[in-house]
């Protein structure tokens, strides 16, 4: 499916072809899995497209079946996949996931090394039309993944500043992809100071810049250029913090916590969408709060996420806010 109107927000990375899990225990011994499609970047984009925004998707696939599953998947879910690559010569990224209990996290084991979102480069974004985006929204995998990954990420933000859309990046730290702690904080802090709303968990903010509150992790950002940094907190909510204010809105209570992963990414699908609606910084955070919590509700990485109908019925619920 392609549209006539180039997409109004950008993303870009990595998807992989998800084998979850259906009984718990080591994945040695699990029999039987769900496939589904993983990756932090694309569990944005659909949440996105969920809220009815027009959302293109720039990557690299196999000439495979899994490749075709994900195309085929992310068009169902109305992203906007011109984009998309079929890469002749490497194959689909595969995921394996256990199925977690008690709200642990899950473990999860990736077959990604030479895939061929791994060759990705600049020369994939020359057909983008950069003066029609938006929004971009971008994460720390991608650099990850390659040099010339690397390469396209810095031209994505460039570009996209350029053409004054806003940008919003997510650290979604990945350790095992870099060759060094010091190159991957390095390169992501570098990225984060182009964007400017950025997202970090508290974990990640205080590896990646050594400062351990929230505020002071939120001024290592604020310092370097960004306009607003919000800080992922869990259970405990969200934090955020610009040049003018900086607060922490309280989580929502979840009864029972059946797969943590993706909660992030749904927190990161409603701060953004909420700021592109032209809601207010409080409302925004409320909102990330909000889908962070559905997301964790269900199994799978991005099942959780609200369609526009949804969002809105849930949010006429809400207190007004102070």
């Amino acid at each position: 499916m392609t549209r006539q109107t180039a997409p109004e927000i950008l993303t870009f990375g990595e998807a992989m072809t998800l084998f979850a899990a259906e009984t718990t225990g080591d994945l040695a011994e699990v029999e039987r899995f769900r496939r589904g499609i993983a990756g932090a970047d694309t569990n944005v984009a659909i949440g996105f497209a969920r809220l009815g925004f027009h959302v293109g998707w720039l990557s690299r696939v196999g000439d495979d079946s899994f490749g075709r599953f994900i195309q085929r998947t992310l068009e169902a879910e109305g992203l906007d996949c011109r984009h998309l690559q079929h890469d002749p010569d490497h194959a689909t990224g595969l995921v394996f996931k256990t199925r977690a209990e008690r709200g642990e996290d899950p473990h999860v084991e990736y077959i990604r090394r030479g895939s061929a979102a791994s060759f990705l480069s600049t020369a994939d974004a020359a057909s983008v039309a950069f003066p029609a985006v938006r929004h971009l929204h971008a994460t720390g995998i991608p650099p990850a993944l390659s040099a010339s990954a690397r390469e396209l990420s810095e031209h994505m933000l460039e570009r996209a500043r350029e053409a004054k859309a806003s940008i919003s990046f997510d650290p979604n730290l990945r350790p095992s992809l870099w060759k060094s702690e010091r190159e991957m904080c390095e390169t992501i802090n570098d990225l984060a100071a182009r964007a400017d709303w950025v997202l970090p968990g508290l974990a990640e903010g205080r590896r990646l810049t050594g400062q351990e509150s929230a505020h002071d992790i939120a001024g290592f950002y604020l310092d370097r250029g960004a306009k607003a940094v919000i800080i992922k907190l869990g259970p405990e909510g969200g934090f955020y913090r610009s040049h003018d204010e900086s607060f922490t809105v309280e989580g929502f209570k979840v009864d029972e916590v059946i797969d943590t992963v993706g909660a992030g990414d749904g927190f990161a699908v409603g701060m953004v969408s909420a700021l592109l609606d032209g809601l207010s910084p409080r409302a925004a955070v409320r909102r990330g709060n909000l889908i962070g919590s559905l997301a964790v509700q269900v199994p799978g990485d991005m099942e959780g996420l609200p369609h526009r109908d949804t969002l809105t019925a849930l949010e006429a619920k809400l207190p007004a806010l102070d």
